[in-house]
């Protein structure tokens, strides 16, 4: 017991942003499916709105919540959509690694490349959004 009570108050941030990023994630996934299936908004204007949301829900709960930074806000949320597209690009280019060239499934190196996405993101947030 004394084992988890240390690591969580160690890790507490990353612990917290990993919450926050699912609430992030379920947001997008449920304004998503609200847009494209029951409102008939094109997929692509569906995802890019979805998406955003939940970046900024995300953005947001982390500034007040986690890193507990209330300065600069505007400048920050286009540093954190910025790491967002770190993210994206390493996912990209793992998708060419595996899935293109070594054919792996695409649904696999997606799932895989998660736990990467959210250490790097959250370390740049940490040292440079929210700094």
């Amino acid at each position: 017991m004394e084992k988890t009570k240390a690591f969580i108050a160690k890790n507490h941030q990353l612990l917290l942003y990993s919450l926050i990023g699912c609430s992030g994630v379920m947001l997008d996934l449920l304004l998503f499916a609200l847009l494209f299936n029951m409102f008939g908004v094109d997929k692509n204007l569906a995802t890019l709105m979805s998406t955003l949301t939940g970046m900024t829900n995300n953005f947001l709960l982390n500034a007040y919540f986690n890193f507990k930074v209330h300065s600069n806000l505007l400048r920050r949320l286009l540093e954190f959509y910025c790491v967002g597209l770190v993210g994206i690009v390493i996912t990209v280019l793992l998708f060419k690694l595996f899935a293109d060239s070594m054919g792996m499934n695409a649904n696999v190196v997606k799932v895989g490349s998660l736990p990467l996405i959210l250490i790097v993101q959250f370390l740049l947030n940490k040292h440079w959004t929210f700094k």
